[in-house]
């Protein structure tokens, strides 16, 4: 007959060999980034922990390649200089026409600075509740960062636009100085706006005031301290960017009159001039060429 010292001793020999295989099955921790090195990260999830995905391959851009946008290039470059140097500086909310460069200036941005410390921490959109968690590891850091969230809009409904209004201006706890906002958006005000929303206004003392539906939309791009707006590209623009990159891709001659009828017919079926359609444009003619 087995004593209970003895099957103690078989249950613990058991429990020991179930707890190895479970930990087989885990994930290995994740090392924080090394940011003496690293230039950008991801934060991505897994198993319900947050953690930094460093970007091997981050976009080469260079601030030269973005052409017709030197007003907002001029402004940004300008902020990010002063958020470098510790002066005061705000965050940036990047809004307008789609493919007019507003992501590219963000990455030429990163290249050009990255030598004098500047990294980057690309935040999707449903992670923006993990804000506090993404910024609370930077404070004692030397680096300064750039965290940035791509083609940003939220629905009505969206309770993640708060995580973000409280990191903005209106959280009991201090960003860190070293970290600057910066989001990118088709919207100018990143939520939805209906016509019925326009109803609840009224005209008190001569004064127009805003419903509270607006009012509430309004408050959070307001707290973006530096807007950039980016419009379509006129004809004239277009060709300019595709000449850019024609050369940049190798075209072994000037833009002719052949290749510039070929990128105005390829803007047109697909709607748009923008900077995206000229580089996807160049792409085609000259790999066309080499066939």
């Amino acid at each position: 007959m087995t004593s209970p010292t003895e099957s103690l001793e078989s249950l613990i020999t058991r429990a020991e060999k179930v707890l190895q295989r479970w930990e087989q099955l885990l994930p290995e921790p994740v090392a924080p980034p090394d940011w003496d090195t690293q230039l950008a990260c991801r934060w991505r999830r897994h198993n319900g922990r947050g953690y930094l995905q460093p970007v091997r391959h981050p976009h080469r851009l260079r601030l030269s390649d973005l052409r017709r946008i030197d007003r907002q290039k001029n402004e940004l470059d300008r902020n990010i200089r002063q958020f470098l140097v510790g002066r005061p500086c705000n965050n940036v909310l990047l809004w307008g026409a789609r493919g007019t460069g507003k992501s590219s200036l963000i990455k030429a941005l990163l290249n050009e600075y990255a030598g004098q410390g500047l990294r980057l921490i690309e935040v999707d959109k449903h992670d923006l509740l993990d804000l506090p968690d993404i910024v609370d590891s930077l404070y004692e850091r030397d680096q300064r960062f750039m965290v940035y969230c791509d083609d940003l809009s939220f629905g009505a409904d969206d309770p993640s636009y708060k995580a973000l209004k409280a990191m903005l201006d209106g959280s009991i706890n201090a960003a860190p100085d070293n970290v600057m906002l910066c989001v990118t958006s088709n919207r100018r005000h990143l939520l939805p706006e209906y016509m019925s929303e326009n109803l609840e206004a009224q005209v008190i003392d001569g004064e127009l005031h805003h419903g509270e539906s607006v009012e509430e939309k309004i408050s959070l791009s307001e707290r973006f301290g530096l807007w950039l707006a980016f419009h379509p590209f006129s004809q004239d623009d277009y060709l300019t960017i595709v000449a850019h990159w024609l050369d940049e891709l190798g075209y072994a001659r000037p833009m002719d009159e052949e290749a510039a009828k070929k990128a105005l017919q390829w803007a047109l079926s697909r709607g748009s001039r923008s900077g995206r359609v000229a580089w996807q444009f160049a792409r085609d003619w000259v790999g066309r060429q080499g066939l």
